[in-house]
């Protein structure tokens, strides 16, 4: 029998530290439900989007999140994430969270955005105390836009790039401009280059180019093999770096099988994802994916000759896919 994720584990703001490969460990802190999001990504490593929306609400309390912030700080991340299960911009007191944060550590706040609702004044206000702000972009053109991002129906990319450009002008802080390319859709040079000149428009500090190593929600959403990538970061300025290899692990830590499921809550991941997010040892990351397998409340499956570890929350939506 499948259990599911139980309510005190669910109901949990923030999470991890967790292994990224744009900003080390980072504590992870979750601003809105399950993937309330403005986009629906074909590839997004959460599934489909099951509450499109472009309604901002003030959801989870402030203080609330500052104090399960101050609560994790002992875990000793590298950045503290605003970023989670949907699109942080979406809950209308990001700035007070932030402002909170801030108030109780000098660990760099970072916001993971698509960038959708930028252009909103407020929204760019709410972001203006954040050290990084990484927006993504993704397609070129309004076509890709929606065939990639497949976006809310009020959301143009020509707004969104403006509104990213709009806010370079007025932000202090540092902006790491996240480039997702997929195989066969915007990877070829022509698309590429083309995306090169948006990005410049919007002049950020970095240029990072991913690809989709986590399972899709889509199976057509394929990867860009690293030499590609490496090639096609020579079209942008800045340079853009390639940040699809997640650093290793250093091990030496022994984190609770509650940890570990609060991590795969979030994102799909490998031995090796869940030993550098939470500081353990290989094995001792394998024994407690494998634990949580044998409980019924992950699922573990292979994606492009690897294997994912994933609550079965997330995991059922893509084994019905993929059975169909």
């Amino acid at each position: 029998m499948r259990r599911t994720l139980s309510p005190s584990i669910a109901q949990h703001l923030v999470y991890g530290p967790v292994p990224s490969r744009r900003l080390g460990r980072s504590l992870g802190v979750d601003l809105v439900p399950l993937k309330t999001c403005t986009y629906d990504c074909v590839y997004c490593q959460l599934g489909r989007t099951t509450r499109k929306t472009v309604r901002r609400q003030r959801g989870a309390d402030p203080d609330a999140v500052v104090a399960q912030v101050r609560d994790r700080l002992s875990s000793k991340p590298d950045v503290i994430a605003l970023a989670g299960s949907g699109e942080p911009t979406l809950h209308a007191g990001i700035g007070a969270v932030i402002d909170g944060v801030k108030a109780i550590t000098d660990v760099p706040v970072a916001v993971i955005t698509n960038g959708s609702l930028i252009s909103r004044p407020a929204v760019r206000r709410g972001l203006a105390a954040a050290d990084i702000v990484l927006p993504s972009l993704d397609a070129p053109d309004e076509g890709l836009f929606q065939q990639v991002n497949r976006p809310h129906a009020s959301l143009r990319l020509a707004d969104v790039v403006a509104g990213m450009a709009a806010f370079r002008e007025s932000y202090a802080g540092e902006i790491w401009l996240e480039v997702m390319l997929l195989a066969s859709l915007t990877d070829p040079v022509p698309e590429v280059r083309a995306l090169a000149e948006l990005a410049a428009r919007i002049a950020p500090d970095r240029i990072q180019l991913n690809t989709a190593v986590r399972p899709p929600a889509e199976s057509f959403a394929a990867p860009v093999d690293k030499t590609t990538l490496e090639e096609l970061a020579a079209l942008f300025t800045p340079h853009a770096e390639v940040v699809v290899d997640l650093p290793a692990s250093d091990g030496g830590g022994v984190a609770v099988a509650a940890d570990v499921l609060e991590l795969l809550s979030r994102r799909p991941c490998t031995v090796a994802d869940i030993a550098t997010g939470l500081a353990m040892h290989h094995g001792e990351a394998l024994k407690a994916a494998t634990a949580l397998v044998n409980e019924g409340v992950a699922d573990v499956y292979t994606h492009e000759g690897r294997s994912f570890y994933v609550v079965t929350t997330i995991a059922a939506p893509r084994r019905e896919e993929e059975e169909r």
